[in-house]
């Protein structure tokens, strides 16, 4: 991934929020066929002493488990905010006419080793962990219990777990940090006008 310096984001905060908030990630791996990609939710442990882990489950069926064993070299990308800059809204623009339409984004990418779980306890822990946390909005959030248990164990018979042991992250996020504080500020204010309330906080968070 070319980053131009001002785009590098390199802060472990910053890159875990961005997986946080946008969990589905893209696992990009290469087999004898060449490569492909899988897009799955999946949950982020940041670890103290190292880049951290990622676990996600996937159908018993997917070729993934017979294309990619343990140990494979992966990588999980996860795309932020992002949306079309129109140079009309860079005050600039109207003065000197030296602006272009561009696209603001928030990346990171993953590298890390896959492992496969095929283990009951490990996936019924990890569907617990994310029905846990995408049902806290809800007035009364689902969870497993809720189901009769033949079916669950049914589910649970069809899934396996992955976990991705993250060797690396390298994130980046351009968000007109290279452009003048008003142009970058007007822009924001009119993203957020048009519903695009994300980009634009993070679009003011460049500037702090």
């Amino acid at each position: 991934m070319y980053i131009p310096a001002p785009f590098a984001e390199t802060r472990p905060d910053e890159l875990a929020r961005i997986i946080r908030e946008h969990p589905l990630g893209m696992l990009v791996t290469q087999g004898s066929a060449g490569l492909d990609a899988d897009h799955i939710p999946f949950e982020f442990d940041a670890g103290e002493e190292t880049h951290g882990v990622l676990t996600a489950h996937v159908a018993r069926a997917n070729p993934l488990l017979q294309r990619c064993p343990s140990g494979t070299p992966v990588m999980v990308v996860f795309r932020g905010a992002e949306g079309y800059i129109s140079p009309n809204w860079y005050p600039s623009k109207h003065e000197a006419h030296r602006q272009v339409p561009t696209w603001n984004y928030e990346v990171v990418h993953a590298h890390g080793t896959l492992t496969v779980h095929d283990d009951e306890r490990f996936v019924r822990r990890l569907l617990a962990h994310l029905t846990r946390r995408h049902e806290a909005a809800e007035a009364r959030p689902w969870k497993m219990g809720d189901s009769a248990p033949e079916f669950i164990d049914s589910i649970l018979r069809n899934i396996v777990g992955i976990e991705v042991a993250v060797t690396s992250l390298v994130g980046k996020v351009k968000l007109s940090q290279n452009r003048e504080a008003r142009d970058r500020l007007n822009a924001a204010d009119t993203l957020e006008a048009r519903g695009y309330g994300e980009l634009a906080q993070s679009m003011r968070r460049a500037g702090e």
